[in-house]
């Protein structure tokens, strides 16, 4: 059985080398394509949502991200239809950030699949690994919320602005703080 790259231990949430020259590489690609989009006048609606459609590995005719925003690699951010992100959101997409549909984030919410082990001889070797993060239907994410790798946040909820996630959240509840905690159950649609 053939090795797997580097590319491939990451989108299998394995320890893998970050600074692998694809992997740089497929950074630089995003970061081009997010500036080309930012470079972009608003009024351009089509040619803006050319842009995202090739970066994100998938989105919408009905999706809206306010620049600037920031992805790692953009391939493996997919986002449903309604979606709308406000200004200076961060996707750090090593692995997987699926996204429902009419989800809303605040300006400066932060969606991170990355971790470091903890052992600093690994950091030092360079090695991180990533965990998926799922954002199912009709979420809104309140501004400079932080969401952690591995979490799943249920239909139906709101996290308050500048919660932490640390842990899953369930569906259709008021969540807030550092970390994030359930407050309220709210009445299911």
């Amino acid at each position: 059985m053939p090795e797997l790259t580097e590319k491939e231990k990451m989108l299998a949430g394995r320890l893998y080398f970050s600074n692998d020259p694809v992997l740089k590489r497929d950074r630089e690609i995003a970061l081009i394509k997010t500036q080309a989009y930012h470079g972009t006048s608003p009024e351009l609606f089509e040619a803006r949502l050319g842009i995202l459609q090739d970066l994100l590995g998938s989105c919408p005719t009905d999706a809206e991200i306010v620049s600037p925003f920031h992805c790692d690699y953009g391939y493996n951010l997919h986002i449903g239809h309604h979606f709308y992100a406000n200004t200076n959101c961060v996707f750090l997409d090593c692995a997987e950030i699926r996204i429902g549909n009419h989800v809303f984030l605040g300006p400066n919410v932060q969606i991170y699949t990355a971790l470091h082990p903890l052992d600093p001889e690994l950091r030092k070797q360079g090695l991180e690994n990533a965990l998926p993060v799922v954002i199912e239907d009709d979420v809104w994410i309140g501004g400079g919320a932080i969401i952690n790798a591995g979490i799943t946040i249920g239909h139906g909820t709101t996290i308050g602005s500048g919660s932490v996630v640390t842990r899953d959240i369930p569906p259709n509840v008021v969540a807030v703080g550092n970390p994030c905690t359930v407050l309220r159950q709210l009445k299911p649609d």
